[in-house]
């Protein structure tokens, strides 16, 4: 198993060429970034966590600029958005954004998307129902698939339509970068397993990580998926057992980071870093 690292990506954060650096030099296999386009001023949505919304939400840089930034300054890195919010972009402009990104980077991109929490953010950027959020997903991601796939890509669905248009570049990585779900519960794993190409739940929000590991497992075998490959989110300090426990049950990847305080202070950020390298080799 692999470990990736994720930043809440704030302008006051270690800088993503330096945190790119630093990551590829430790082990680490990849740098995820999250978004927010903005936060509404005035919601009824709670924050997930409870209590107030942390200020490093409303600071977030955007991910796709930082990850270009992040590998520019690597080699080997892999890049990942953790997650996008693909329901608030323009289906054209992301498509582009995400295979021109791709090619920059030698085919680094790991494109994770997600619904998001909050309803008033998604109500600013497009008339898309809460309730309809994951059936819109499911349609952004198979536009995206066309858009990258296709010369003439055209699309008519429930919330995206487009005539035959032809969008550049493709992505480097064929047919495209892997499309990975960041959502767990119950309708996450179904969206999961019908759709995405690979899947990437928090692990708190799993309960029993390992009976809900294998209840997706066992979903995607009857829907004829055979393996779908985990990363796994990893929410606060992850001692080595439980990361070795998430190794055993074959995920493939833990992303530690964003949750953990302190993970954002540049005079404490890289010797927490630290802390988690003696794991790297551990977990193969």
């Amino acid at each position: 198993m692999r470990l990736g690292f994720s930043t809440m990506n704030g302008p006051s954060d270690v800088r993503p060429d330096v945190l790119g650096r630093a990551l590829e030099e430790r082990g680490y296999d990849s740098l995820w970034m999250g978004e927010h386009s903005h936060i509404p001023a005035s919601r009824t949505t709670p924050y997930p966590s409870g209590g107030e919304l942390p200020q490093n939400y409303i600071e977030m840089m955007d991910p796709f600029v930082s990850l270009t930034m992040a590998a520019m300054a690597t080699k080997e890195l892999k890049i990942g958005t953790g997650v996008c919010l693909a329901l608030e972009h323009d289906i054209l402009d992301l498509a582009k954004t995400v295979a021109t990104l791709d090619v920059l980077s030698g085919g680094r991109v790991l494109f994770g998307v997600g619904v998001g929490w909050n309803e008033e953010e998604l109500a600013n950027h497009r008339p898309i129902p809460w309730r309809a959020r994951y059936r819109g997903l499911e349609e952004c991601v198979t536009a995206l698939r066309s858009l990258w796939t296709e010369h003439d890509s055209e699309f008519h669905g429930e919330f995206y339509n487009f005539d035959a248009a032809w969008s550049y570049p493709k992505p480097l990585q064929q047919p495209t970068p892997p499309v990975m779900l960041g959502v767990g519960g119950k309708l996450g794993t179904q969206h999961a397993v019908r759709w995405a190409d690979e899947w990437m739940p928090m692990d708190v929000s799993l309960g029993n990580v390992a009976k809900n590991v294998g209840k997706f497992r066992e979903a995607a075998a009857a829907a004829g998926r055979g393996e779908i490959p985990i990363t796994m989110m990893a929410f606060g300090n992850p001692t080595l057992d439980t990361l070795k426990l998430y190794r055993d049950l074959g995920v493939q990847r833990t992303i530690i980071g964003a949750a953990r305080d302190g993970w954002q202070d540049p005079a404490t950020a890289m010797p927490m870093i630290d802390e988690y390298v003696p794991f790297v080799e551990q977990l193969l």
